[in-house]
């Protein structure tokens, strides 16, 4: 089993990596492989809803990670997303590229367990954690939990690492993920997954 980590820091090692490589080392620990895939520090197109991607499968830009990662993601076995708080919100670089992840998976990451991870100094963590789970939610996507929201606080690695409850709330995570995931994997073959309805939109058009 593999779980995609997505670092949607500017910072390639800074307070968001120190949380994800908290989360990795214990879903080591349970046998599972985890990838941490850095989002990078260069511009990012937000999407332009030219609905290219329905048809093909990929996003028409094709400068950066998006569709790397929206491959790496449909492979993987569980996702988790994690973020700084920027003005009280997630990196707007990391929601430009998950825009152009999600969008065009149409029910590819469904039952993939996912989780978001936000690193903040102060404040802002809540609300950008609630932001990012909005593309699990939409995507048939179990949420893993813990102990308390996925959060970690400092303004530097040190500092975050001096943060004993937020890192045993990754750890917690890791282990409710991995929980999930083995009994996902076992529950597949028993029970099968859900079958759905064909999807309704709702346009008020007559």
């Amino acid at each position: 089993m593999k779980v995609i980590m997505i670092n949607g820091s500017p910072n390639k090692k800074g307070c968001t990596y120190t949380a994800l490589e908290e989360v990795g080392n214990e879903l080591a620990r349970h046998g599972i492989e985890s990838e941490i895939r850095h989002i990078g520090n260069k511009p990012v197109m937000g999407c332009q809803a030219c609905n290219v991607c329905w048809k093909t499968g990929a996003c028409v830009f094709k400068d950066d990670p998006a569709n790397e990662i929206r491959e790496a993601i449909k492979a993987a076995d569980g996702l988790v997303v994690g973020s700084p708080v920027y003005y009280g919100g997630p990196n707007g670089t990391l929601c430009a590229l998950l825009d152009r992840i999600f969008y065009p998976s149409r029910g590819s990451f469904a039952f993939k367990p996912a989780a978001a991870v936000v690193s903040c100094r102060r404040g802002g963590n809540t609300a950008s954690f609630d932001r990012l789970n909005k593309y699990f939610t939409i995507s048939n996507m179990p949420v893993v939990s813990s102990q308390y929201w996925n959060m970690v606080l400092g303004f530097t690695p040190e500092d975050v690492r001096k943060d004993l409850e937020g890192l045993q709330t990754m750890r917690t995570l890791a282990q409710n993920m991995a929980w999930m995931l083995k009994c996902f994997a076992e529950g597949k073959e028993s029970v099968g997954l859900p079958r759905h309805e064909e999807k309704i939109y709702t346009h008020f058009i007559e």
